[in-house]
């Protein structure tokens, strides 16, 4: 089995940071791209960060300039900083990766179970 658990998240004002951070655990053999979604209520799911297991970034120009992920190969973790936050940004923010699992070839999709940043204006 593969978890991915994130931690963070939570209120913040209009202007301030936050950091979400993600950790993939079980059986992995390699992981390639990690990231973030989001989701606010009545939207669609959104990327707001993808990475590349050599640190290729990229985001949507909605957090561009406000966001950065990076992540620890190592310890299977990515993170994302979240500066400069608006109200817009409110959402559920998810971690989402591609596995490849111990003793398979393909790769597969995981999701966190997802945490709420709330930004008040």
């Amino acid at each position: 089995q593969v978890q991915l658990v994130e931690s963070g998240g939570g209120l913040v004002q209009a202007g301030g940071s936050l950091n979400l951070s993600c950790a993939a655990s079980g059986s992995i053999s390699s992981i390639d791209a990690m990231g973030w979604y989001r989701q606010a209520p009545g939207k669609q799911r959104e990327l707001v960060a993808a990475i590349t297991s050599g640190g290729s970034t990229n985001y949507p120009n909605s957090v561009k300039g406000r966001f950065t992920a990076s992540r620890d190969n190592a310890k299977n973790t990515v993170n994302l900083q979240m500066n400069s936050l608006k109200s817009e940004d409110t959402a559920v923010y998810y971690c989402h990766a591609l596995i490849r699992r111990t003793g398979y070839t393909a790769q597969f999709q995981y999701w966190g179970q997802g945490t709420q940043v709330t930004v008040s204006s």
